[in-house]
């Protein structure tokens, strides 16, 4: 189960359950969907791998699967990118497709 974590790993920006702008990768690195396509240029600077739009967790309890009882994560990861670092990645990934990363 996705942990739905609250906040841009970059920015910090808030990124609730409901956001259409939260970003994820296949590890769950969690950015803001301007970082994503500003900052990272699709390439998740913790992993390589690119980032699809994030699910919301439904809000309705009809099947039991709701956010009342499966409550979205809290807790905050925050650490801006190191541009240093992550040009070095961003040079291997920019040009090639998350799938064949």
């Amino acid at each position: 189960m996705l942990e739905i974590r609250p906040t841009c790993e970059n920015c910090n920006k808030n990124l609730p359950n409901h956001s259409t702008d939260a970003m994820i990768c296949s590890f769950e690195c969690t950015f803001c969907k301007d970082c994503v396509e500003n900052i990272l240029f699709n390439v998740c600077p913790n992993c390589g791998g690119g980032f699809e739009k994030r699910p919301t967790r439904p809000v309705n309890c009809l099947t039991g699967n709701c956010v009342e009882k499966y409550p979205v994560g809290k807790r905050v990861v925050y650490k801006p990118i190191n541009k240093e670092s992550f040009n070095k990645i961003l040079k291997i990934f920019i040009d090639v497709e998350p799938v064949k990363r």
